[in-house]
């Protein structure tokens, strides 16, 4: 087993935590630690936390670095929950850090993984970088400083959202966003949801609807809707899936070639806009019925197919508004139209 030694500064920040700066030469780092990757396990459950590689963004980093005069002030921010020693030196500022390079030790790459990747493919060049190290009591501890790390930076707000139901304690900014993110993960993954490996994630970039939709959808509904009256029910999670699963599966059932095979651009009905106005019908629904049952949306839903133009023709909102089928976009001022659109056809048939 290879253990690597380096002298550290110890800067005083959180009691709670460990915290500490070394320089070290890329390559030792990648042996260290290491890019965990998120994706899913075969029963859904979420693993690793990082965004997948982005290669034009590595080959810009790459050729720049490949300069004789390139220099990297930015850290990398490696956590570890095992694998370290820290001994304070007698001036309680340093610290001898040994670190084990055993695969089941290894330290997490928090944020840098670009530009380490970029540098593993220049292996001439003996580049060393800034280390930013924390010491982290389990996994969860680990994957909440990852969040809290990269939220104010340009990471994808999608990979950060489907983050938030493995941790607590977060701002209420992004709390108040992990109820939704849990529904959203059980409604991708759970094989008897109606929306079943079709919604967009990081994790599952084959689906089609994008997730923070339907977050939105969700948190809209929480806030002041149907799923904060179901909230009060003991068992408010399992009725919160149920409704949001029978209502687009009864979407599905009642608009069947308007939603197979289709993708935003060529039905409304599963582009955002859709799906956002959808989710203020559901609302108005269940308001009339207080019911969760596929059956009971079904025959609601087909009052619309007389006057839906999801996958061609117009909308006709008024006489002297006509839009194309393909030209709502993902604004208010849109899908607001479309949902009281739809909700006032409810209203007139009683």
């Amino acid at each position: 087993m290879k253990n690597y030694t380096y002298q550290a500064i110890l800067p005083k920040q959180a009691d709670k935590f460990t915290v500490f700066a070394f320089c070290a030469k890329a390559k030792d780092i990648l042996d260290f630690a290491q890019i965990d990757r998120i994706g899913r396990e075969e029963d859904g459950t979420l693993k690793g936390f990082q965004r997948p590689q982005v290669s034009n963004h590595i080959n810009e980093i790459r050729a720049y670095l490949a300069q004789e005069d390139a220099v990297l002030p930015n850290s990398v921010v490696v956590a570890f929950t095992s694998g370290i020693e820290v001994k304070k030196n007698p001036d309680g500022g340093t610290a001898t850090i040994t670190i084990s390079a055993d695969d089941s030790t290894r330290g997490f790459i928090v944020d840098g993984q670009q530009r380490l990747t970029a540098l593993q493919g220049l292996p001439e060049k003996d580049f060393e970088v800034f280390v930013s190290g924390i010491l982290c009591t389990s996994e969860e501890e680990l994957r909440k400083q990852f969040i809290l790390i990269n939220n104010t930076r340009p990471l994808p707000k999608a990979l950060i959202y489907e983050l938030l139901p493995t941790v607590d304690g977060l701002p209420h900014r992004l709390s108040s966003r992990a109820a939704a993110a849990a529904l959203v993960e059980r409604l991708n993954y759970d094989e008897t949801s109606s929306l079943h490996g079709q919604i967009k994630q990081h994790t599952n970039p084959t689906g089609v609807i994008q997730d923070t939709v339907v977050q939105k959808v969700i948190m809209n509904s929480l806030n002041d809707g149907a799923l904060r009256e179901l909230s009060h029910d003991p068992e408010s999670e399992e009725n919160q899936f149920k409704l949001i699963s029978n209502f687009y599966g009864a979407i599905q059932a009642v608009f069947e070639n308007e939603w197979r095979e289709h993708k935003p651009r060529s039905s409304r009905l599963i582009h955002s806009t859709g799906i956002m106005a959808m989710g203020f019908v559901m609302e108005h629904i269940y308001s009339k019925t207080h019911s969760i049952e596929k059956n009971t949306f079904v025959p609601y839903l087909e009052q619309f197919i007389p006057s839906c133009a999801w996958t061609s023709g117009s909308w006709h909102f008024a006489d002297d508004n006509t839009v194309p089928w393909n030209g709502l976009q993902f604004v208010p001022r849109d899908y607001l139209l479309l949902a009281q659109y739809l909700i006032r056809q409810l209203k007139s048939s009683g």
